[in-house]
Order: C-alpha cells, then structure tokens, then sequence
C-alpha cells in the first residue's frame, strides 16, 4: 500500500477524528534539500511547540518542516538534541517532583536524539509518499481506537505484553524519540504541556508506532478486515461498532 492508501483506511475503517501523523528526524543536509526541493511545504512564522506543529499536520493537512530555532518548547528541544542538561530544565520540573534532586534524575532520564539534527518534518501521513519513508507514525486517537492500534502492534510484530514509556512534559515529543530511538510502540496520555498547548482537550491518547514497523500494522488491519471487519471488539461490525463483548448475552439488539 502507499502511504495515501494507508492514511485513507485508517481513517475509514477507525473513524480517526485526526490525521495520522508522519515523523521524520533529518540529520542529513542532502536529505533537508531534496525534501524541500520536491514538498510543499510551511513553516512555524514563530517558535511554538513540537505538538502545536502538528496541529497543523492532524488537523490542517499541512507538512510542516520546524528546525531548532522555531522550536519554542525546551523540553522538546532537549529531548531532541538542542538543548544542554541545565539547572533551567530541572526547574521546568519541579513542580511534578518531591525536589530538586528527582526533577534532575527524571531528567537526565529521558531518551534523547544524538547532537546533530537539523530539522523535523510533521505531515499526514497520506501526504509523504515520494517525500519520505516516516521514522515514526504519531496518532491523536481515543481510547478504543488506540486499543486497536495496539492489538494489531502486538499480533504483526509478535510484540507482548506491551509497555508504553510515559515521560514527565514531554508526551508527543518524548514519546516520538522513545519510539525512533528504542523501536518501540508507545501510547501515553497527553503531558501537561501537551494538554494545554497541543490541542488535546478531547482527552486524546498519544499512540506512536516506529515508522519500520508500521507498514506490517497495517497488513495486520488490512488482514482482519478481509476476513471479517476492522472491529476486533465485534467482529464483522465495522468500527467503532458496538463497543460490546461479542459473547455478552445481554446487549443484544434484533430487528422489530
């Protein structure tokens, strides 16, 4: 499948509310002027936040390529290699902590790129094809959708149980350098940052899938709605469906 294709089953078959989101780390300059040499492209007038940069790829529909100097968050600038361990970054962090000492251990924690990144690219994941293969796939989902993203993670890589790495601020940047980094599925609620400042006052849940493996996700989908349908809460519905055990006897509907 293209990218297209698999952005526009996505959200057919999961009723997505956003566009799925292609992550793409570029450390190489050859790669920066051959991607803006063929996209069309934005970028942020100011700095603002790594989330609120994909606001504009969820909701808009828009590439957004961001480079430090438009990067307005520090938490998303040190996670992604731009910013230096310092007494401002444990201070960010204290208010979440018993003191000072655990700000700067949880910290000095997170998983962090390597020195040397150049930019960033955010964009719908229908959009990238003959741009860029994604590091990571970012989706702003609910709790069942996420559920399903999760199970067919699980059954394509032969991945369980999983266990998602939940940072202190820094959700949807955080959690997209844990994925690219350790190449791991990741679902984590929206930090505090996140919350107030990405858009995610629906109560999104963050699920972010390696770019690697995504492609074997989607086989998974595609494989269960050639044999019954998208929903694995009630096979043969299509999703969402009735969000009810396919064995309870209770919740039963016919026709009058």
């Amino acid at each position: 499948m293209t990218y297209k294709e698999m952005q526009e089953m996505l959200m057919k078959e999961l009723r997505l509310y956003h566009y799925p989101i292609a992550v793409k780390f570029f450390f190489d300059q050859e790669a920066v002027d051959a991607f803006k040499s063929k996209a069309d492209y934005v970028t942020p007038v100011k700095p603002t936040t790594f989330c609120q940069w994909e606001i504009a790829a969820r909701m808009k529909g828009q590439i957004v390529f961001g480079t430090m100097d438009n990067q307005g968050c520090s938490n998303a600038r040190y996670n992604f290699g731009w910013k230096e361990f310092d007494d401002a970054e444990i201070k960010s962090h204290a208010k979440y902590t018993k003191d000072l000492d655990q700000a700067a251990r949880f910290v000095q924690s997170k998983t962090c790129l390597p020195k040397g990144l150049l930019g960033i690219v955010v964009a719908p994941l229908g959009s990238i094809d003959g741009l860029f293969d994604p590091d990571t796939v970012h989706f702003y989902c609910d709790n069942m959708q996420a559920y399903h993203l999760a199970v067919d993670y699980m059954a394509a890589t032969d991945t369980h149980p999983l266990r998602p790495t939940i940072t202190m601020n820094s959700s949807a940047c955080g959690g997209n350098v844990t994925s690219y980094i350790h190449k791991e599925f990741n679902m984590l609620p929206a930090c505090s940052g996140s919350y107030n400042a990405g858009k995610t006052e629906r109560g999104e849940i963050n699920v972010i899938i390696p770019g690697e493996q995504f492609p074997a996700v989607m086989d998974r989908l595609k494989e269960r709605i050639e044999k019954t349908s998208a929903s694995i809460t009630k096979p043969g519905d299509g999703f969402p469906g009735q969000d009810i055990c396919k064995n309870c006897p209770l919740i039963v509907f016919k026709k009058a």
